[in-house]
């Protein structure tokens, strides 16, 4: 009997293991451009993709909006996009790249099997030059909610095996300002869907169809304009 109950938790936890390798593995980010490839129909890889790892936890958020707290990550986008693609991933156990930025929380938390169930927003700001970034403008300045979304089965799925991860793409309205994909200050806004705290690992993504050399991107305008000055 204890055999058997050793054998049954070996597997149990064998299969654990196998989900959560799984859960990590990301497909490369796709644009909404398809091409036909022999019988299959794919979507195009972005060109450019900034990746970028963090924990969350109360006491860090950055602002409560209709009982939730949110969390910035702030992007400078150099270049006019046709596009921009966001995605974010929670938790992150064993995702490998040596081009992602690390923040300190991240660092100091990895490893953790902390996540959340994330929702995601991409904002772009009344800030049209770097000369004009700071704390103080950051807080002032206009942003305009672009796109947001939830749940995404692009996504891996979360260690309950729910597709509470999100993905959007936003695709630039060139003859409407006010939707356009300019020059400028830009931000992912994060959250849970549901009023309740947020704790956990992130790996978050940002990314266009074109090279957009001087992309920044940081969880702080501190730490933003360290980035854009190196």
């Amino acid at each position: 009997m204890k055999n058997l109950s050793l054998k049954s938790g070996l597997a149990l936890a064998a299969l654990l293991l196998a989900f959560g390798v799984n859960a990590q593995k990301l497909d490369k980010f796709g644009s909404t451009v398809e091409k036909k490839v022999g019988p299959k129909t794919i979507q195009v890889p972005y060109t450019d993709v900034i990746s970028y790892l963090g924990y969350a936890e109360p006491g860090n958020e950055d602002e409560v909006k209709d009982g939730k707290k949110f969390y910035y990550i702030y992007v400078w986008v150099p270049a006019v996009a046709p596009e921009l693609g966001v995605r974010m991933l929670s938790p992150l156990t064993d995702y490998k790249n040596k081009k992602a930025i690390e923040s300190a929380e991240y660092k100091e938390h990895k490893g953790s099997s902390d996540f959340f169930d994330t929702y995601i927003t991409l904002e772009r700001s009344s800030i049209v030059s770097k000369d004009d970034i700071s704390a103080d403008a950051v807080k002032s300045a206009k942003w305009v909610v672009l796109e947001s979304n939830d749940d995404s089965g692009e996504m891996p799925k979360d260690p309950e095996g729910r597709n509470y991860n999100s993905l959007l793409r936003y695709k630039s309205e060139a003859s409407n300002p006010d939707k356009a994909l300019t020059v400028g200050l830009y931000r992912v806004g994060f959250t849970t869907y549901k009023v309740g705290e947020v704790r956990g690992t992130f790996l978050a993504e940002v990314a266009a169809p074109v090279k957009l050399p001087g992309v920044a991107m940081a969880k702080s305008i501190d730490e933003l304009l360290k980035q854009m000055n190196q």
